[in-house]
């Protein structure tokens, strides 16, 4: 934590330049262990990670976005349409692990992570996670939550669970169902969606410091800066973006981006 406390490379950087960078960051990688390949696969006669790195570049408030990637075959593709390219660590054991790794080559002030298995991502909800960092806001990170329509997803493992504050401070996150609903049946329980952004001082203690206690028991990333006290800060959005892990998952996609061209919002 004292490393929030001293002016770092990039807090000296910042004030130097005047002006504040921020870099977009597609972590995708060939070895999924449930779907090998899927940044590659098809969808509308496009590779998922075209999807995408286009709606990526479209964000007014990203000065450059690069794909991090393990693998020469998703590099070479995504060089094939024009995108940019950073080779990292086959070793990293989270996305942001690799957005940390590109860090270290690329300057900026904050890094925004985006998934490159939810081919539905739209401009607009990666722009939502930026909101608090264009306005000035005094936080380390940012996530963005939406709220679980499904009752399933409730008692979904996979689904990780946000509990925030009344100011949208991440208390906790967690495989779980939270707030576990005792008496009341008014609630709202929210999901985390895959679309981070981290001052280049969070990232830098992510990278620097091992799995908590909690981190290790939920396998959930964002938890190392939560469990540490890092103002970790929600924005509540509206999307119906589905992450692909399955090819069961690809199939729910490509139906809806049929049912997106019928209605030419594509």
């Amino acid at each position: 934590m004292l490393m929030f406390n001293v002016m770092s490379y990039y807090d000296f950087q910042q004030g130097k330049e005047g002006s504040m960078k921020i870099v977009g960051v597609i972590p995708a990688r060939f070895a999924s262990s449930r779907f090998p390949g899927k940044p590659l696969a098809d969808i509308q006669g496009k590779p998922m990670i075209w999807w995408v790195y286009q709606q990526a570049v479209t964000v007014p408030e990203l000065d450059e976005v690069y794909v991090a990637t393990d693998d020469i075959r998703i590099a070479n593709t995504v060089k094939s349409f024009g995108g940019k390219v950073v080779m990292t660590s086959n070793k990293h054991p989270t996305g942001t692990d690799r957005v940390a790794e590109v860090a270290e080559s690329i300057f900026a002030d904050w890094y925004v992570n985006i998934q490159g298995d939810e081919p539905l991502i739209e401009s607009e909800t990666i722009q939502a996670v930026l909101r608090p960092v264009v306005s000035g806001e005094s936080i380390e990170a940012v996530n963005l939550m939406t709220k679980i329509s499904n009752p399933n997803d409730i008692i979904n493992p996979s689904i990780v669970k946000v509990i925030v504050n009344e100011y949208n401070r991440g208390i906790y996150l967690t495989r779980g169902i939270a707030p576990f609903p005792k008496e009341r049946v008014d609630y709202i329980t929210y999901k985390s969606l895959g679309i981070y952004a981290f001052k280049a001082s969070a990232l830098l203690f992510f990278k620097s410091n091992h799995r908590g206690r909690l981190e290790c028991i939920e396998d959930i990333e964002m938890l190392r800066l939560v469990e540490n006290g890092i103002h970790v800060r929600f924005v509540d959005v509206n999307t119906d973006s589905v992450a692909v892990d399955t090819e069961n998952d690809l199939e729910k996609v490509r139906l809806l981006f049929n049912e997106r061209l019928k209605k030419c919002v594509i």
